[in-house]
């Protein structure tokens, strides 16, 4: 599976290890992924994302994740994460 955040689509960066000695080797800068199951209050249920740290501060911010979705951009977002978008605007459309 890859290491990538289901909203915010960051995922693995590479670069330098740097020793003393001004010596690069190569390395990997891994996101710091959680599995968490974030309540759409939308829908009634809940989804379980791969999401990042970052990414989890960010919903907690805008007020939930039916918030977050809204205001994100389709590119960022996963296939699974665009499937639960356009369900909330649905949702959200049926109840307006």
């Amino acid at each position: 599976m890859a290491r990538r955040c289901e909203l915010s689509g960051k995922g693995v960066m590479s670069g330098n290890n740097v020793s003393h000695a001004l010596n690069r080797t190569r390395r990997k800068f891994l996101p710091n992924l959680c599995s968490v199951t974030l309540m759409s209050e939308a829908l009634g249920e809940s989804v379980k994302l791969k999401v990042s740290a970052a990414a989890l501060r960010t919903v907690e911010h805008r007020g939930g994740l039916d918030a977050y979705l809204l205001k994100a951009k389709d590119t960022e977002l996963s296939t699974r994460a665009l499937n639960v978008k356009k369900e909330v605007r649905k949702a959200l459309a049926e109840a307006s």
